[in-house]
């Protein structure tokens, strides 16, 4: 009579199995399915906090970073006495409190063409919690190589997108983007920001895709993209259609086995700054100088120019305005490459790395032979030079 749920089970899922269309058999569904999570961050703490409460019988999560103090204001999963310990055991411990109904798998390690497939098989549904290029392409390959249909999010400042791919029938993600865009023009939320409740609302849609298919309800997003504008609150879906020659879920796939997506998505900007190709450790450390060197520079008095990649908020945070820094937003650069001494030493920073990198890249490529980044940016600095400098 009960579909196999315990007392404490109906009353916990009262709520649901009082719906007419959940009823105990799609909450005895929901219990004998299962769901994967890749990235317990902005998407994947809402999603797996509404997949654990709505009693999901078994849920994974993938994930290798720690919490930093900077994910609190949107990755809900985790709190303050977290920071800097795994976030898959945070994640673990606000789940397992959250519902003890459910048995929780992680894996604590970065999905990648060696691993997605193992890790990825055997799930009922997906959800891509991810935040760059190459993750996304891999577990849509992945997911179609496997038949698990896939909730898909994105988000950006304000904007947000969901669909479920790789559904039977259905689109998957490189039918609407069949390639991705130049790594140099996509700024992450690290560089562009993102409103914190954001996620929260496109991981939650990716949790209502996930539960209406594992309950065998409803209608999915499956040939549909869901645009989301939080600054205006408006929400459009565009019909997407398969693409019949598509290199993964087309009728004569192209792509049969999983490849290395970190080159299909483009090189890193060292690597293009480099040449392209093979290069030697001392090639990359000719692109660099460690924190240590700056400082020896500033003691010493030398000539150069420093270069602050980062945005106005972040300079407000803390700079290195007395080392002679000056403030270059990213975007920016190809505006202010005219005002800068090609003659004059040129180093760039940015918070960790990353953008700094892309600078030089550019910089490089635009004449500027000698230009190099400060190793680990800012925070480096603050680590190693400067204890006192406020950190983010």
């Amino acid at each position: 009579m009960n579909g196999g749920l315990s007392r404490e089970e109906l009353v916990r899922y009262g709520r649901h199995i009082s719906i007419p269309e959940v009823g105990l058999e799609g909450q005895r569904r929901l219990r004998a399915s299962s769901a994967l999570i890749v990235g317990a961050g902005g998407l994947g703490s809402p999603a797996a906090l509404y997949l654990a409460a709505a009693g999901v019988g078994r849920l994974g999560l993938v994930d290798h970073d720690l919490v930093e103090l900077s994910n609190l204001q949107r990755q809900v999963l985790h709190d303050t006495e977290a920071v800097g310990t795994s976030k898959l055991a945070s994640a673990r411990a606000r789940l397992e409190g959250l519902n003890p109904h459910v048995e929780i798998e992680t894996f604590e390690t970065r999905l990648d063409s060696g691993n997605a497939l193992e890790i990825l098989a055997g799930w009922d549904f997906v959800v891509d919690g991810s935040d760059n290029f190459p993750t996304r392409y891999l577990v849509n390959d992945a997911c179609v190589m496997l038949g698990t249909p896939f909730a898909y999010g994105a988000i950006l400042r304000f904007e947000g997108q969901a669909s479920v791919f790789a559904a039977p029938g259905g689109p998957c993600y490189r039918c609407l983007f069949r390639d991705p865009p130049p790594p140099d023009l996509v700024p992450n939320c690290a560089e562009a920001g993102v409103l914190g409740v954001l996620p929260g609302i496109v991981g939650s849609i990716q949790a209502n895709e996930a539960i209406k298919w594992l309950a065998g309800i409803g209608d999915t997003l499956a040939g549909r993209l869901l645009l989301i504008d939080a600054l205006r609150m408006e929400f459009r879906s565009l019909a997407i259609a398969p693409d019949p020659e598509c290199a993964v879920c087309g009728p004569e796939p192209s792509v049969t086995e999983l490849i290395d997506y970190e080159r299909f998505c483009g090189g890193s900007p060292r690597d293009e700054a480099a040449g392209g190709g093979a290069h030697t450790e001392g090639d990359m450390h000719d692109l660099d100088i460690d924190v240590h060197e700056l400082k020896r520079r500033v003691d010493a008095g030398e000539a150069f120019q420093l270069i602050d990649v980062r945005e106005d908020y972040e300079w407000e945070i803390c700079n290195l305005e007395g080392a002679g820094a000056r403030l270059v937003p990213l975007a920016t650069l190809p505006k202010a490459v005219d005002g800068l001494d090609r003659s004059t030493p040129l180093i760039v920073h940015c918070r960790s790395g990353p953008r700094g990198d892309r600078a030089v890249a550019y910089l490089r490529a635009v004449g500027f032979e000698h230009a190099v980044n400060l190793a680990g940016g800012i925070l480096a600095w603050a680590e190693e030079i400067e204890p006192e400098m406020p950190q983010y």
